[in-house]
């Protein structure tokens, strides 16, 4: 894993555990409130925000570790030139797909322009909302981060399983 690739991995996990103990807080202190029949009109909407931040920033650490859902069996079964051509057109249209989805969510930052949450009228709409095109550039960083590591373990043949198995046996080895 390259420098920059550990340093995007450290702040996402810092970012995502700040979102987790945040979101974790807001709902305790809701419990309470409501156990003594205050109810605080805010907690719904700033969930709702903190669990789609997790959602996207935990989404890109996941691309970055390689650890979504994938079809390796599937894909090392294809002999080898054609095998290839499957895994670089699986990245180009993923990295499409999260190019239209930034492009989308810019447009939907400037058409909530001068919106803000309903139940704290003070925060902007668009700072809810911006996780949207920081998000998709941000999976769009980390697989191109990924993507050559795992071009690599498909031209040999290997799954990603595979390799982070042989990685923990050969870390346990040099620790021994």
């Amino acid at each position: 894993m390259t420098r920059l690739s550990r340093s995007i991995e450290v702040v996402l996990e810092w970012i995502l555990l700040l979102l987790m103990v945040g979101l974790t807080a807001i709902v305790v202190i809701a419990v309470v409130f409501r156990k003594f029949d205050a109810s605080l009109s805010w907690y719904d909407e700033v969930a709702s925000v903190a669990l789609s931040w997790i959602t996207y920033y935990g989404g890109a650490l996941a691309v970055l570790k390689r650890k979504h859902i994938g079809f390796d069996s599937l894909l090392l079964a294809i002999p080898m030139p054609l095998r290839m051509a499957c895994a670089l057109f699986a990245e180009v249209v993923f990295i499409a797909f999260f190019i239209l989805l930034a492009w989308a969510g810019w447009q939907v930052l400037l058409v909530l322009e001068g919106d803000s949450l309903v139940s704290l009228r003070w925060v902007p709409v668009q700072l809810t909302q911006s996780v949207i095109p920081i998000g998709a550039v941000l999976f769009i960083l980390c697989e191109l981060l990924a993507a050559p590591a795992y071009l690599k373990m498909v031209a040999a043949g290997e799954s990603a399983e595979h390799a982070e198995i042989e990685a923990g046996i050969e870390a346990e080895m040099k620790r021994l």
